[in-house]
């Protein structure tokens, strides 16, 4: 399964998405608490590839699931919620200015239909946004499926909320690639660890990529600049100890 450019933090053509049994894990929750209309957390280190198995699962639901996106850079109030509900909806004319004005705008919009609504970055949620996730979820006309996805920081404050934490269908925690995974893994995520040999896959993991995708992908970047400019066939550690340098590791 070829990965969308846009799931990917670098630049990097004929990359694969390959299905780990963390997204293998994530597609049978995501598809049954989807079939549920429930909520459920995905969380994890950072780089792990939980937005990346997310918006794969999540896609092969589309068309017939209306799936839509919200994601958060700062820790937003119920206000800043109900502005980001509104544009991910796409809803027409102004905001109402008055909150249960709001309110009631929004749960009408989400009882028209069922909807998925992804909550990305969701580690940036303070007890008063995740309140309102509650508040809407709840109401018994809304027809609303939620997927959090987001840090550590997510889980804790899930947890520290008992009336949503309680609601909370399903758990499910992204770690760090073995490294017997890695070695299934990334040959398979793209065309220039095929045929390399395992003992350099896994050096480049112990010293570089530490079971993490979002290190493999920048890492795969400059494997691919140095096979490019020195001609060599295939990945060797000379190569893996440039791609080191431009990533400040040093061995």
């Amino acid at each position: 399964m070829t990965a969308a450019a846009s799931y990917q933090y670098v630049d990097l053509p004929d990359a694969s998405v390959v299905a780990t049994r963390a997204l293998l894990t994530a597609r049978e929750n995501i598809t049954d608490t989807v079939a549920a209309r429930a909520m459920m957390c995905i969380h994890g280190g950072a780089g792990f590839g939980k937005t990346l198995a997310v918006n794969t699962c999540l896609h092969t639901l589309e068309p017939g699931e209306d799936v839509r996106r919200i994601a958060f850079r700062a820790r937003p109030t119920a206000r800043a919620v109900r502005y980001e509900m509104f544009t991910a909806l796409g809803l027409a004319g102004e905001p109402p200015r008055h909150p249960s004005e709001f309110d009631r705008l929004l749960k009408t919009a989400l009882a028209e239909r069922p909807r998925t609504l992804l909550v990305d970055e969701a580690q940036w949620l303070n007890g008063e946004a995740f309140e309102y996730f509650r508040y809407l979820w709840d109401d018994p006309t809304t027809q609303l499926a939620i997927v959090f996805v987001g840090g550590e920081g997510a889980h804790s404050v899930l947890r520290r909320e008992p009336m949503l934490s309680s609601r909370i269908f399903i758990w499910q925690h992204f770690a760090r690639l073995t490294p017997d995974e890695v070695l299934e893994t990334i040959p398979l995520f793209h065309p220039v660890w095929a045929d390399a040999d395992p003992d350099d896959i896994a050096f480049a993991d112990r010293h570089a990529a530490h079971g993490n995708f979002r290190n493999w992908a920048r890492l795969t970047v400059h494997v691919r600049l140095a096979l490019t400019r020195t001609g060599r066939p295939r990945v060797d550690q000379e190569v893996l100890r440039w791609a080191f340098s431009r990533l400040g590791t040093t061995v």
